[in-house]
């Protein structure tokens, strides 16, 4: 191997060893300048790699990344042409992943970037085999190609710039990036996010703004426990780095006629602030009351462009929900669904995103309230986490 290949091949391995599910966790602390001149020592001198921790099997699955050919030589060998060579990492990463456990989240989100990748590369079910056989792994296919059935034209992915990385709150960040092409997006949708710190995993985020002439985006990015891309997102990536976007999905946060009422929790805030910024874009008389919801002053991250909308807006009314602190103002205490309530008016349409436990019980506790099935409006078409 020459001194110019070599950069490459021990980029491609912590590529391939930070998407493995079993290696990865091996890789945090590490000090990844020191493992890689290691590693690029072990392979101009062809000795062992360096010793991680990992057990006998593991080690010889890492030696195997290290020492065979490219996952995109393999299959440019049996299949030429087939795959561009730039974007067969990424193909990769997200086929190893998707043959692992990722959870039911990520697993929607790969196969939404799959399904449009097995769609746009033109595969087929002959090249199969050789993909499998590169990888190794035997890849779910007929979920893979019901994806695709589905997925339409179009990139499987944007590359995206980081412009601007702001630690809004103790475990949030506001991401801006620009797409090196535009996005087709519409607020209310989602898009998997895909960070090089962990290869062939994608998180569901939404932009928390409406399209602008630039093309940029927002995005709001809270650490969750576990959560291996959040985390990368909120406290690794910096400025001038490249993220990938995949295809926007419908969440079910569409724009609907009428008077608006908007129940944020946490970062839930990002597609309801789009859907505001949508009927700022063409406003129609009607009202909206969004109601921003946080544990206590400390948490609600995006105070300041909330303050600058209410401002802008006459028809917008933004109200604080503070579930733990005491010293808020009475119309402000309590969680985000029990302060909306008492902004509900009849003939609205009523949106409420955020974590989980917000989510599981808010259509029950509308429905009880008095709104009708029909203008309750759910992020129920993709599984948050």
């Amino acid at each position: 191997m020459t001194e110019q290949e070599t950069p490459e091949a021990v980029a491609r391995w912590l590529s391939l060893v930070a998407a493995d599910a079993e290696l990865s966790p091996y890789l945090i602390g590490l000090d990844r300048d020191r493992l890689t001149e290691l590693v690029a020592r072990a392979l101009a001198t062809s000795t062992d790699l360096p010793y991680l921790g990992w057990s006998e099997a593991e080690h010889r699955r890492a030696e195997s990344y290290l020492r065979r050919r490219s996952f995109w030589e393999e299959v440019e060998d049996r299949c030429p042409g087939l795959l561009p060579e730039r974007d067969a990492p990424l193909i990769e990463a997200a086929l190893r992943r998707i043959t692992d456990r990722a959870d039911r989240p990520e697993k929607l989100a790969l196969l939404n970037v799959l399904g449009r990748a097995y769609h746009r590369f033109g595969l087929r079910p002959e090249h199969h085999p050789v993909i499998d056989d590169a990888l190794p792994a035997t890849v779910p296919w007929q979920e893979v190609e019901r994806a695709a059935a589905i997925a339409g034209d179009g990139p499987a992915w944007w590359p995206v710039e980081v412009l601007d990385h702001d630690l809004a709150c103790e475990g949030v960040a506001v991401i801006t990036v620009r797409p090196w092409r535009r996005l087709p997006y519409r607020p209310g949708q989602a898009v998997p996010v895909c960070t090089p710190h962990r290869p062939g995993r994608w998180r569901w985020l939404c932009p928390a703004n409406a399209p602008r002439p630039d093309g940029t985006l927002e995005l709001h990015v809270r650490a969750v426990r576990g959560g291996a891309v959040s985390t990368s997102l909120v406290h690794h990536v910096r400025p001038g780095e490249l993220l990938h976007l995949g295809p926007p999905a419908h969440t079910g946060l569409s724009l609907h006629s009428g008077d608006l009422l908007l129940i944020a929790g946490g970062t839930g805030l990002a597609p309801l602030r789009a859907i505001v910024e949508q009927v700022a874009a063409a406003a129609d008389g009607r009202h909206v009351t969004l109601i921003a919801g946080s544990r206590d002053v400390a948490g609600l991250y995006d105070a300041i462009t909330l303050d600058k909308l209410q401002r802008a807006h006459d028809w917008l009314t933004v109200v604080p929900a503070f579930s733990h602190d005491p010293l808020a103002e009475p119309g402000e205490r309590g969680d985000a669904l029990t302060v909306a309530l008492d902004h509900h008016r009849p003939g609205q349409q009523v949106y409420v995103c955020g974590p989980p436990a917000m989510l599981a019980g808010s259509r029950l506790r509308l429905l009880a309230a008095g709104v009708p099935g029909e203008r309750i409006h759910l992020p129920d078409r993709i599984p948050w986490r």
